[in-house]
């Protein structure tokens, strides 16, 4: 199992990439498919949030789908023990889902799911939402409402319950995929309480 350490905008002490290779070294036994763990180091240079001033985001990269967690804290070793907690979390409801009985039904499997995301993201809200600042009538969360990253995944085309489980284990609020069924790009997403949509994109001939 490779780890790579990197930092964003920040320089990474050697001492805490031999703290990142013991902390996670357990991973490949909970997860016996792993091929590598990306982990990324961030630093915020805002002294109003020196309380989440170290970001610290693992990626885990195996044979099945991508699993990530990220967390902050006053430091990066706090931050690190934070993210890999999530992601240890993450790794053994993976495992108890793939034991589930075959006849378990999506909508059933869909709301249990929908269940679990809604309390783990409201426990992250509170113990990560970040300052809000008022400049008039508008309310800025963090240093600006302008937030841009982008990232490129290879297209798997799979079926719809696969994409709403695909999404959970990332824990974003929707998933891009390609459909398996009608081969059109499309989008699966959280709605209000344990409601979820879907979204396809036809290319107009």
């Amino acid at each position: 199992m490779d780890i790579v350490v990197k930092g964003r905008k920040t320089e990474v002490p050697e001492r805490f990439r031999k703290h990142v290779a013991e902390k996670l070294e357990h991973i490949q036994k909970l997860d016996g498919k792993v091929i590598s763990l990306d982990v990324e180091l961030s630093k915020e240079r805002n002294p109003r949030q020196a309380e989440r001033s170290d970001r610290v985001e693992i990626t885990l990269l195996s044979k099945g789908p991508v699993i990530r967690a990220e967390a902050c804290a006053p430091d990066p070793y706090a931050a690190l023990d934070l993210a890999s907690a999530k992601l240890d979390a993450q790794l053994r409801k993976a495992a108890d889902r793939r034991r589930m009985h075959r006849t378990l039904s999506v909508a059933e499997a869909s709301a249990q799911m929908a269940e679990e995301a809604e309390a783990q993201a409201a426990a992250d809200h509170e113990s990560q939402a970040p300052p809000l600042t008022r400049i008039g009538s508008l309310e800025i969360e963090g240093e600006g409402p302008l937030i841009v990253r982008e990232k490129t995944h290879a297209a798997v085309p799979m079926a719809l319950d696969q994409a709403f489980y695909e999404m959970e284990l990332v824990g974003h609020d929707f998933y891009l995929f390609m459909d398996s069924d009608t081969g059109q790009p499309s989008v699966v997403y959280r709605r209000h309480g344990y409601d979820y949509g879907v979204i396809h994109l036809k290319l107009e001939e």
